[in-house]
This record gives C-alpha cells, structure tokens and sequence, in this order.
C-alpha cells in the first residue's frame, strides 16, 4: 500500500466516510474500498450503510442510486468525467414518449440509467436480476431501457415481449466482443469456460459457457473446479478474480474492454473527494421520492 492510499483511509475514518467500488475500478481503487461489487451489491451496501459519507467510485448513475438510497448521506464521486454513456442514452423524455406509446404497459428500467428516468419506471433491475425481475411480473409485454442487448437477452429467457427503449442503447464496452474473437480464443485455449456479461451481443451470449453479471462471474468461479476463464466484460474484474483466485487464470476476452468512465476516477480524485468533500452529487427530493420506490421494489423482489 502507498503512502496515497494510506492518506485516504486515515481521511476516510476521520470523514466517517466508506469507500464503494465497482467491480471495474483500477486494481488501487479496488485495494483501498470498503465494498466492491456490481451494482445491486453496492446498492445494498449503500442501503445498508451507518457512514455520514458515501464516496462512489463508479459512474453517475451509481452514485445516484446511492442518494436515491441514502437521502440523509452526504455522496460524493471523485470525478464528474464518470459519465455512462448508456444511461445517457435514454433521457426521461424519450422514455415518456415510448410509454405514451404503450399505456399500460410497464417500465423496467436497467439500473444503468439517470435517476430521472427511474422516477418514471415502475421497478429497476440490475443484470444480476432481469430475468428474475420480469418472471416476476405478471403481463406478458415490457417496456425495458436502456440496453438493447441486455433487453434480447431476457426476452430470450423469459419468453415475454420486451420492447427495447431505445431500440439502440448499449455499452460501448460489451459490443467489443465479437464472435470472430472468441471462436479464436476457445481455440487457442480449449480447456477454457467462456463467461459472458449479459450486455453483449447475442452472438457473444450463444458462445458462452456462462452468463452473468460480474458479481455471478465471480461467484461461479469460486464454485466450479474449471481453472482457466475466458473473461467476457471490462477487463477491471479480472484484478479481483485474480486476487480472489490466485490459482486460477483468467484470460481478457478482449484487452481493450475498458470503460474510460470508470477509468476516470484516480486514487489522487479520490483523495480530493474526501479532502474537500467533492463532487457532491445531488437530486430533486421529488426525483429521490419517486425512483426510490422502482429501487427499493427491485431489492424487495430480489431479497
């Protein structure tokens, strides 16, 4: 641990501040936080928090989720370049427009989106929980935003029609994994489970071995004997599956599978987050009150 790191954590006791980070963080991000995980985990964690301060080492819409979560908290992200490029993708007004379209149908919503577009949702869900989330409702057809390929895939699990909002939202980092690429790979590495994030391409998913989110990938290595992965999502995870797994190996899918939003944040952004309590981020209490009820519905159906 470097003197920076060794800084922040005496300045997070001092804040009574925790650290959240995803599960795509920079290994030194990843080394000096409280919690990692994907986004339902830290969305309980930030649920279940006593700390006066939150500071998210993620991109906007995770730190939103926190206020949504944590109205009383003071949460902080330590860089305002972590922007999602998919939760940009559907502003609550073109959301609107697709459920003036659709009267009656009901809104899932990725959590991957603004907190003023899941004021307008009826439940959020993670890619941990889609499927289970839409099994779980009733009628048959769905509005579901902002990934389309995320949308595909539990259309294809559940057998429900799911109306994608917009019919092109994606991650620009799932898209990079291309079929090409992973049929030369499994070659290359026969022995190999293929593990597949549910934002890629359908083609991506056909291939896989097993698909999950990034908390699932790591559940699941932890559970079978297998000892080489294919690792098909932002190649931040294999910092943590290596570390929690040091005689397994873990191959990229792709090496350039990197989410520059999350590679926004620094440990020197992060100590200026604490030090100055900056980049506060912050909602309308009207915004808080309504996306709370599609958040806390999600962790209800889900616990």
């Amino acid at each position: 641990m470097n003197k920076l790191q060794e800084e922040i954590i005496r300045l997070k006791k001092e804040k009574q501040a925790i650290i959240l980070a995803h599960n795509y963080q920079k290994p030194e991000i990843q080394d000096i936080a409280d919690f990692m995980g994907d986004s339902i985990e830290l969305c309980r964690k930030a649920h279940q928090t006593r700390a006066r301060m939150i500071v998210f080492c993620g991109v906007d819409f995770m730190a939103q989720s926190a206020v949504i979560l944590n109205p009383d908290k003071k949460v902080l992200i330590p860089s305002k370049a972590a922007l999602c490029p998919m939760a940009q993708m559907l502003p609550p007004d073109y959301l609107k427009f697709w459920q003036q379209r659709h009267p009656g149908v009901p809104s899932v919503l990725y959590v991957n989106t603004l907190g003023e577009a899941k004021a307008l949702c009826d439940v959020c869900c993670t890619s941990a929980n889609a499927v289970k989330i839409v099994e779980k409702m009733p009628e048959k057809k769905i509005l579901f935003g902002p990934d389309s390929h995320l949308a595909a895939y539990v259309a294809k699990e559940t057998g429900k029609e799911i109306i994608p909002v917009p019919s092109h939202g994606y991650c620009p980092v799932h898209v990079l994994f291309e079929k090409e690429d992973l049929l030369k790979l499994k070659a290359m590495h026969p022995e190999a489970i293929l593990m597949i994030h549910p934002e890629c391409p359908m083609e991506a998913i056909q291939m896989a071995d097993f698909v999950g989110s990034t908390s699932q990938m790591g559940h699941f290595v932890e559970q079978t004997d297998a000892k080489t992965f294919i690792v098909g999502t932002e190649i931040g995870l294999i910092h943590r599956l290596k570390k929690e797994n040091p005689k397994k190996e873990f191959i990229p899918a792709n090496p350039e599978a990197i989410c520059t939003a999350m590679k926004a944040i620094t440990l020197e952004k992060v100590y200026m987050a604490l030090k100055e309590e900056r980049y506060e981020v912050n909602l309308s209490e009207k915004v808080v009150k309504a996306a709370q009820q599609s958040l806390e519905k999600m962790v209800e159906i889900v616990k």
